[in-house]
């Protein structure tokens, strides 16, 4: 906080009443899940800010699951240095638009100027703009370097001079740089530790928690989640089931009129985290598992009010991934033609009689793409059921081949 001289000790103007502040105490994890170091972390009490007072915009973008999985498969393609960032405390780098007083937090009060508070003059976590001030900042930064900012995903960035290109992927703090010269990747690498306080990880093994499994001889990129896998089995007590055969049981019917039917059923319930178990196979999902991307769909109508039977069929999920976990998404050095699938179903909800959509675009080879959504309208046939499930999947496939077509490096016809 000193070095980016987040905060000036100021005499508090009348009228004002500073926020608060505290430290946050937590264990840093490394890229593989266990614990590297223990850090305090100095955070702002952001709910008491004031809208239009203290702060106006909040949104701040990170770069999407699918455009990370397609620039990965293109490197995997086309024989592309992957390599990865962190910027320590991002979050400090922020300017601020509007004046915000801060109580000095404890333990660095300053000796004779107790009276004094803290005016902040960069952002600090858990302000209610910090993560947009940081984003801002770091567009205009790299801006400024010559990248240009992708207009159908606002964190990914390419440099492309003559025959020699730079793709840069931010999510939050995290960073990838994608190139395929090691010179000129080097001297991006040396200009972000100029602009930010950096910490270089070298070539990509773990993203987002997702590892990243590479044979450049073959041309080919892996990606797996069995340790977070295990570590979610763990958590929700499912480590020693017996492995199941598919994610979701044929002949299956939930609904919402499967609530908990006496007090026992009710007082079991309470006791089960259906939410958290949920929102950690959503996570699988969305990062690497297609395979569970419908079962998980359903299973996520019934979080308001879940009963035995939902609780169930999430515990069907946990045992196929169990039998599955070393299942990975692998993207192989072939052509890299998008390819598009859509499928439906006919008025699968019993609740609301609407039909679930679902679609899925590879790239070398591997799903790049992927979703199973309820439809948003009652089908009153199947063939509307196909016409609505082919007008989702046809967003999906303008979006990719305009994504693709913007970073100019595979044919688009």
């Amino acid at each position: 906080m000193f070095d980016n001289k987040v905060r000036s000790l100021v005499d508090l103007p009348k009228g004002i009443k500073p926020i608060g502040c505290k430290w946050v105490y937590k264990r840093k994890l490394g890229m593989d899940g266990k614990v590297e170091t223990f850090k305090a972390r100095l955070v702002a009490k952001g709910y008491t800010q004031k809208e239009g007072i203290d702060y106006e915009e909040t949104f701040s973008p990170v770069a999407m699951l699918k455009s990370i999985r397609i620039l990965l498969s293109i490197a995997a393609s086309l024989d592309l240095e992957i390599w990865q960032m962190d910027v320590k405390t991002a979050f400090l780098n922020g300017s601020l638009d509007e004046s915000i007083y801060m109580m000095q937090p404890e333990g660095f009060i300053e000796k004779g100027q107790m009276e004094k508070v803290c005016k902040l003059q960069k952002s600090i976590y858990r302000l209610k703009q910090a993560s947009r001030s940081w984003n801002i900042r770091f567009d205009q930064a790299v801006k400024g370097f010559g990248f240009i900012q992708n207009p159908d995903e606002p964190c990914v960035y390419k440099r492309i001079k003559g025959d020699k290109l730079v793709f840069l992927i931010l999510y939050v703090d995290d960073i990838l740089l994608i190139g395929n010269d090691v010179g000129v990747l080097t001297l991006v690498k040396e200009w972000l530790a100029k602009q930010f306080d950096m910490k270089d990880l070298g070539e990509a093994s773990f993203i987002l928690g997702v590892q990243v499994i590479r044979d450049r001889k073959n041309r080919t990129i892996a990606l797996s989640q069995a340790s977070y896998i295990d570590k979610i089995l763990s958590r929700f007590s499912m480590q020693d089931s017996k492995k199941g055969m598919l994610p979701f049981r044929h002949g299956i019917k939930l609904s919402k009129e499967q609530v908990p039917k006496n007090e026992h059923e009710e007082q079991f319930m309470s006791r089960v985290p259906y939410a958290s178990a949920v929102g950690s196979l959503m996570y699988a999902m969305l990062c690497t598992r297609p395979d569970i991307c419908f079962a998980v769909g359903i299973v996520s109508r019934f979080q308001s009010k879940p009963g035995p039977d939902h609780w169930t069929a999430v515990k069907y999920i946990f045992k196929y991934l169990k039998r599955r976990r070393d299942n990975m998404l692998v993207y192989s050095g072939g052509d890299l033609v998008p390819v598009g699938y859509k499928d439906y179903d006919f008025q699968s909800d019993y609740d609301s009689r609407k039909s679930t959509s679902g679609a899925v675009c590879t790239i070398g080879g591997g799903a790049v793409i992927w979703r199973s959504i309820k439809q948003s309208c009652i089908a009153d046939s199947t063939m509307e059921a196909e016409y609505v499930a082919a007008c989702e999947a046809a967003k999906e496939a303008v979006w990719l081949r305009q994504f693709l077509i913007d970073l100019e490096v595979v044919p688009c016809e």
